[in-house]
């Protein structure tokens, strides 16, 4: 598909922006207008992430309360098993309700400093199924979860993750967001697997730009994903270079929300990285325009 007949499609397409809490009041202010520059697109949902073992709880808390008090976006909380007994996590559900939150992305979560294979809380929920079911019997979050296209580290194999994403589906969640993979054959290729397992929810790509190709390669070793020989390639020497390293990711950008276009998929989840520039170019890309706010809507 062409970027001429990318932008031109009419069929419909929805997205939804990840953001990361902000641990200083420089990044606050940073986050802050990356939020204001992504909100005119009317994305579907946004998220906000919650640190390896809990550790950003507070600041993910705060940071999803600021967004529905301050903007007409609709937030949606990650939350964790990892680390807490069950009744800690549920007081957070209810807190996040009370908030005026609707939205949760439920995860089994990584150990601190994501080192070591997960370990159940001895009075906590055990898998990403049982966390679901706990947050439904509270109250009626909708509920997305998360899909590894490449395979997740700790699984033994390609068909343990779909019926893994089947129990997941089976106990409440709605979507299944991607990690970030660069493989789009991959991402298809668990989508139709997906599907012929009986799984009905969206299966959402996970898009990550790679500005900081440094910092998306140890992503990608602590995750599992791959990392092509030619994304590396057109990364290599411009370490020091950030202009460059702009262009090319964004050059790798168009072309992945391209070939998955072209592979039939209409939903796109940014991991935006706390930056807008990357994500909002492939929106307008994929033939997105900007709203104008409601006064009301305007903070």
């Amino acid at each position: 598909m062409s970027l001429e007949n990318l932008i031109s499609d009419p069929t419909p397409i929805s997205v939804s922006f990840e953001f990361s809490p902000p641990k200083t009041d420089e990044a606050e202010a940073a986050l802050w207008a990356t939020i204001k520059r992504l909100e005119p697109l009317a994305p579907s949902f946004v998220s906000v992430t919650y640190g390896a073992g809990g550790t950003t709880r507070a600041r993910t808390h705060a940071t999803v309360k600021r967004i529905v008090d301050e903007t007409s976006l609709k937030p949606a909380a990650h939350l964790t098993c990892v680390g807490a007994p069950r009744g800690e996590i549920d007081d957070i559900v209810r807190a996040y309700w009370d908030a005026g939150i609707r939205h949760i992305v439920a995860l089994r979560g990584d150990m601190p400093g994501m080192e070591g294979p997960y370990r159940q809380h001895p009075d906590g929920y055990n898998s990403t199924p049982e966390l679901i079911a706990g947050i439904r019997k509270i109250a009626p979050f909708e509920v997305s979860v998360s899909f590894y296209p490449e395979r997740h580290p700790d699984s033994p194999n390609h068909g343990h993750d779909i019926e893994l994403l089947k129990k997941k589906m089976d106990a409440g969640g709605s979507r299944a967001l991607g990690q970030f993979c660069f493989d789009n054959d991959a991402t298809a290729r668990f989508r139709d697997d997906a599907a012929k397992a009986g799984i009905t929810i969206p299966v959402i790509p996970g898009i990550m730009p790679t500005t900081n190709f440094a910092g998306v390669a140890r992503m990608a070793a602590k995750t599992g994903a791959s990392i092509p020989a030619w994304l590396a390639r057109a990364h290599d020497g411009l370490e020091d270079d950030v202009e460059s390293r702009r262009i090319v990711a964004a050059a790798v950008l168009a072309d992945q929300v391209q070939l998955l276009r072209a592979r039939g998929f209409g939903q796109f989840h940014f991991y935006t990285l706390n930056q807008a520039n990357l994500s909002y170019a492939a929106c307008r890309l994929l033939g997105l325009e900007p709203k104008k706010l409601a006064p009301k809507e305007l903070s």
